[in-house]
């Protein structure tokens, strides 16, 4: 059995429309319905394989970018995320966006940031998450293409800028995952060796653990409110 990294690849769909028709295919099926239709057999848990529902459900719908830092549908400028859901159909954990540039950051701005391009258009697609459903049992629920409000992006946009001031002012290590209303900046590390530069609080470089920018639940429950009416 091949894991799904070294799957053939399915056509890319070239418009939204054939992409979230794909998306809404997928939706009322279970994770393991997928897998077989992929050839391969799902893992008993996720511990060991966090990003294995993402990379099932790129597969399926086409994705292009593979690890590449563009956006999943690259032709289309669209991000895919999936969203673990609970019994009250509100998000179980934050959304991982991207590693948060910790030097080099001289120019940087909201208007040409990496995070911004990454949720600039994004393919939501919530999955079943709570932990006593088998996972090849979990269902996919309906798609949701979502570009940021004006509101929504102003909010991004503030945390985002609040963050980055605090690590080009040396206290990267002092940041906490309460910083922040929407966005929260974490620790995001295979583990505690994987050291990577930052500047410290007189200027000079420090070795720290690498960032990531995550969505806070609150802004992704919203989101599936305001869109699915929940």
């Amino acid at each position: 059995m091949k894991p799904v990294d070294k799957l053939p690849p399915k056509p890319t769909p070239t418009t939204e429309q054939a992409l979230l028709e794909r998306a809404h295919a997928l939706a009322g099926m279970t994770l393991g319905e997928l897998a077989a239709e992929a050839g391969i057999i799902p893992p008993p848990d996720l511990k060991r394989d966090k990003g294995w529902v993402g990379q099932l459900l790129e597969w399926h719908l086409g994705a292009s970018a593979g690890s590449k830092p563009i956006p999943d549908f690259a032709e289309l400028g669209i991000e895919l995320k999936t969203i673990p859901i609970g019994y009250n159909g509100k998000p179980l954990e934050t959304t991982f966006v991207c590693v948060a540039p910790l030097i080099g950051l001289q120019g940087l701005n909201w208007e040409n940031s990496h995070i911004r391009h990454k949720l600039a258009h994004v393919l939501w697609i919530p999955v079943e998450g709570e932990r006593e459903i088998p996972l090849a049992e979990r269902h996919v629920g309906s798609p949701l293409l979502w570009r940021p409000s004006a509101d929504e992006e102003q909010q991004l946009r503030q945390d985002w800028e609040e963050l980055m001031d605090m690590i080009v002012l040396g206290r990267v290590e002092q940041i906490t995952a309460r910083h922040g209303d929407v966005l929260q900046l974490r620790p995001k590390a295979a583990n505690s060796r994987a050291l990577t530069e930052a500047y410290g609080a007189n200027g000079q470089p420090i070795k720290t653990l690498p960032r990531g920018f995550y969505l806070k639940t609150a802004f992704t429950a919203g989101l599936l409110e305001r869109y699915f009416i929940l």
